[in-house]
C-alpha cells in the first residue's frame, strides 16, 4: 500500500454514505463507494471525482456472500490493503412496522443487511484491515437501538419500527462483541449515531442534513491510536446502551 489512506464506505452511493465518502475524501484519502446500483455507484464516483476525491467504485452488496467476497478482492487487487471500513448501508424494512404487525419475513431481511452484512463485510476486510497501521471499522448505527432511550420515562423515540429498531441494538451487541475479541489488536471499532438525519431511509423526515449525520462516522474514522473502542457516539458524546 501507499501512504494514502484507504476507506471503503457501504451503501456511499447517496445519503449520509455518499457525504462520509467526501468528508473521508477531503482529507486526501482514497475512496472504495461500495454500492449494489451501477448506475448510481457510477454517478457518486464521478461527483466524488469532480469535487477533488480519489475514489473508485466497489460492486457491493453486503447480503451476498459472493458479492462480498468479490469486493474485498477488488479492494486487495486496486489499492492493495484496506484502513478503514464504514458499514453503513443499511434498510428500514418499510412501514408501519410493529411488533405485533411485522412479517417475520421483514425482521430476517432487515437483519440480514444491517446486522448479517455488517458481520459478512467486516470479516471479509479484516485480513486487510490487520495489516494497516491505523485500522479503523464505523457501524453507523441510531439511538433508537439504545435500550436505556427506549425505556426512560419522558424520552420519546417515535413511531416503533421493531424491525429496524432491533436490528440496531443487535448492531450495538455485536459492535461491542468485536471490540473485546479484537482488543489486543491496533483495531479501534465504533458504532456511532447520525442523528434524526433526512434521507429516503425515512422519507427525507428528519432535521439533520446528511452533510451533518455524517460527522459521527468522519470522527470515529479518524480516531487518534489512543481513542475508544466498543463505544456508542454521537455528536454530543457518548449514547447510552
Amino acid at each position: 500500500m501507499s501512504g494514502q489512506t484507504i476507506a471503503l464506505v457501504t451503501g456511499a452511493n447517496k445519503g449520509i454514505g455518499y457525504e462520509i465518502a467526501a468528508g473521508l475524501g477531503a482529507l486526501g484519502w482514497r475512496i472504495g463507494v461500495g454500492a449494489r446500483d451501477q448506475q448510481r455507484r457510477d454517478t457518486a464516483v464521478e461527483k466524488l471525482r469532480a469535487a477533488g476525491t480519489d475514489a473508485f467504485g466497489v460492486p457491493l452488496d453486503v447480503a451476498d456472500d459472493a458479492s462480498v467476497a468479490a469486493a474485498a478482492g477488488l479492494v486487495a487487487d486496486r489499492v492493495g490493503g484496506l484502513d478503514v471500513l464504514v458499514n453503513n448501508a443499511a434498510i428500514t424494512g418499510g412501514f408501519p412496522q410493529t411488533p405485533t404487525t411485522v412479517d417475520p419475513a421483514t425482521v430476517r431481511d432487515v437483519v440480514e443487511t444491517n446486522v448479517i452484512g455488517v458481520v459478512r463485510v467486516t470479516n471479509a476486510m479484516l485480513p486487510m484491515l490487520r495489516g494497516s497501521a491505523s485500522p479503523r471499522i464505523v457501524n453507523m448505527s441510531s439511538s433508537v437501538g439504545s435500550l436505556t432511550l427506549q425505556t426512560t420515562p419522558g424520552i420519546d423515540l417515535g413511531p416503533v419500527p421493531a424491525a429496524y429498531l432491533a436490528s440496531k441494538t443487535f448492531l450495538n451487541a455485536v459492535t461491542v462483541q468485536y471490540a473485546k475479541e479484537l482488543s489486543d489488536t491496533d483495531i479501534l471499532i465504533n458504532a456511532g449515531c447520525p442523528g434524526f438525519t433526512a434521507t429516503d431511509l425515512n422519507g427525507f423526515q428528519g432535521v439533520r442534513t446528511p452533510h451533518q449525520g455524517a460527522a459521527i462516522a468522519i470522527r470515529l474514522a479518524t480516531l487518534s491510536d489512543d481513542g475508544p473502542t466498543g463505544g456508542f457516539f454521537d455528536d454530543a458524546g457518548p449514547v447510552p446502551w
